[in-house]
């Protein structure tokens, strides 16, 4: 149940602070509506990290979330409501109304994180059916073709490489601040913090006149790590007894919120807001707001709802989070809460009703239609079993990190029992009280399991000698046994010593230049290494290589088909590893 509204308790000088700091740079001209569109159109805002319990309208004390506590009042609450309890199975769930290891996707990182180009994604469907489509922030579904963001169904992209700003395939040395990011295909220099950035660049877009409806899928990459956010935004939180990575943590979403309510007053003010459909989601459980961190000092401990568990986790704080719909002229208001138990998979299928859209995708949705249950025109789905799991490795197991879950009971790891309406902190298994609960669980599972294993030796590709030519590739996406890879700018910096293939279709045999190299092409910095390798698709080679070189190129001729490239960069004191960055470039017949 959604836990009632409460006076927050952030110190007034603080909040006055804020709401300096919050006045919107546009006005609010509410009465300057134009004519509605037909079709509603579609904002889609999804957050990063933020769990269930940070918002002030599920009871945080100490937040400050005013806009969204404002919308939660006035939109229907999903409370019983499931992502993924981590980052790219999430978005790829979102995306296709499919479970996301149905999709390729079960990991952040080693080529898990890559989304199947053939799944219809919810960008796609609105595209099909007449409506611009446009997304700002964090994809984390592939940055190479065919599965980018610009590939999957939007036609205006804004965009951040890998997992977050700063990670190893994201633009060299952006740190939240005056960044580079990807827009529509090429690099651009933005001034501002990123949050701010993507909410700038998703208000343009709405200001764009056209007869035709929008969807708009605005995903930031705040509130996760590394925890960076204008000082202005912390230093409420510390004097209020905030400890220093939660004040952050928090000061991070206080931006969110005020941005969030810049947004809506604009869309009011373009006359949009009453025939759009908002949603307001995150993409997984807490990652810093449930408890301090070791030796940080501050009176306030953290809130989690009352839930067990954080991002990552199995238990309920790791996948129950926030999720607020509105639509005014399609009769989503009024403050009501749908309590029946939801999931990511269930926003294709229920947009695609509510915006009188048909899927030209094939394949079975897992999710279901709550489009009557928004609008109390009906019942929401009943009697379901959903299921979530963390793999988080090269080849999933079964019953690691798993959640089955019904309107009643939560089955853990395949062992443990818990009553979740009587016992929402998961705090009493009662597997051995129930064990014919337990039994019909189990199968449930084994049936879902079996439908999942088709995709456990598969692997979703990156396309060389495609639409983008060359194509840059990082070491994020290498595929290993579970040792890890060099996915964040950090570990290239201080030389992480692993190697592992990229999983690359080359969609046309000829010539090709592979160029290995230790840092990001544009530093033209030199490798200091001695050796450098290359295999693939049956081919290989190999050459010295002078310390002082910034790369190693190669000249092969490949054939077409699905293979991998194994790169190899030895140091002088014979250490080796792979080249963290490679471009692959087709050259001709």
């Amino acid at each position: 149940m959604l836990l009632g509204m409460q006076q927050n308790k952030f110190p007034r000088s603080a909040v006055l602070a804020l709401m300096v700091l919050g006045a919107c740079a546009q006005p609010n001209s509410e009465g300057a509506e134009h004519p509605h569109l037909a079709p509603p159109n579609v904002i889609l805002i999804m957050t990063d990290d933020q769990g269930y319990g940070d918002v002030g309208a599920h009871g945080n004390a100490m937040i400050s979330t005013p806009n969204l506590d404002r919308f939660a009042a006035q939109a229907v609450r999903l409370t019983d409501f499931h992502v993924d309890p981590t980052c790219s199975p999430s978005r790829s769930a979102l995306m296709s109304g499919r479970y996301s290891t149905r999709t390729g996707v079960w990991h952040t990182i080693m080529g898990r994180s890559l989304m199947d180009p053939g799944e219809e994604t919810l960008a796609e469907v609105f595209q099909a059916n007449g409506y611009r489509t446009a997304m700002f922030g964090k994809w984390h579904l592939g940055d190479n073709y065919p599965l980018r963001p610009q590939d999957q169904g939007f036609e205006h992209v804004v965009w951040h490489h890998g997992g977050g700003v700063g990670q190893g395939p994201d633009y060299w040395d952006n740190d939240y601040f005056d960044d580079t990011y990807e827009v529509n295909g090429e690099w651009q220099g933005f001034e501002g913090y990123c949050t701010d950035v993507w909410f700038q660049q998703a208000t343009e877009f709405l200001e764009v006149r056209s007869e035709e409806p929008f969807f708009l899928y605005l995903s930031t990459n705040a509130p996760h790590g590394p925890y960076l956010v204008p000082d202005s935004y912390v230093e409420p939180y510390l004097e209020a007894g905030v400890p220093p990575t939660m004040a952050r943590f928090y000061g991070m979403i206080t931006n969110i919120d005020e941005n969030f309510g810049c947004l809506r007053e604009r869309l009011a003010g373009l006359g949009l807001a009453k025939n759009t459909i908002v949603v307001f989601m995150t993409d997984n459980g807490t990652a810093a707001g449930r408890a301090p961190g070791k030796n940080e000092n501050g009176s306030w401990r953290g809130f989690n709802a009352g839930m067990r568990g954080q991002k990552g986790s199995e238990y309920e704080g790791g996948h129950r989070v926030p999720c607020f719909v509105s639509w005014p002229l399609g009769g989503i208001q009024g403050g009501r809460n749908v309590d029946a138990l939801a999931a990511h998979v269930d926003l294709l299928p229920t947009l695609a009703e509510l915006c009188g859209m048909d899927r030209r995708g094939t394949r079975p949705l897992d999710g279901a239609s709550f489009a009557d249950a928004l609008r109390n025109s009906g019942p929401p789905p009943q009697g379901r079993t959903l299921f979530v799991h963390s793999q988080r490795i090269e080849i999933p197991r079964k019953w690691r990190k798993s959640a089955v879950m019904t309107e009643r009971w939560r089955l853990v790891n395949g062992s443990e029992l818990y009553d979740i309406q009587a016992d929402p902190g998961q705090g009493y298994d009662l597997a051995s009280l129930h064990p014919q609960v337990v039994g019909s669980l189990r199968q449930q599972y084994q049936v879902w399991w079996r439908s999942l294993e088709p995709t456990f030796e598969q692997y979703v590709r990156i396309g060389v000698g495609g639409a983008e030519n060359p194509v840059a590739l990082m070491s994020h996406d290498w595929h290993t046994q579970d040792q890890g890879v060099p996915w964040h700018q950090n570990h290239v910096r201080n030389g992480y010593v692993v190697n592992g293939p990229w999983a690359i279709d080359v969609e046309k045999a000829g010539k090709y230049q592979i160029t290995l190299f230790r840092w990001p092409s544009h530093q033209e910095r030199a490798m200091e290494v001695v050796y450098a390798a290359v295999a693939i698709a049956g081919e290989s080679a190999e050459m010295e290589v002078s310390t002082e070189a910034t790369n190693a190129v190669f000249h092969l001729r490949l054939a077409a088909g699905p293979t991998q490239l194994l790169t190899t960069l030895r140091r002088p004191d014979l250490v080796e590893h792979g080249a963290y960055f490679a471009s692959v470039e087709w050259q001709g017949e």
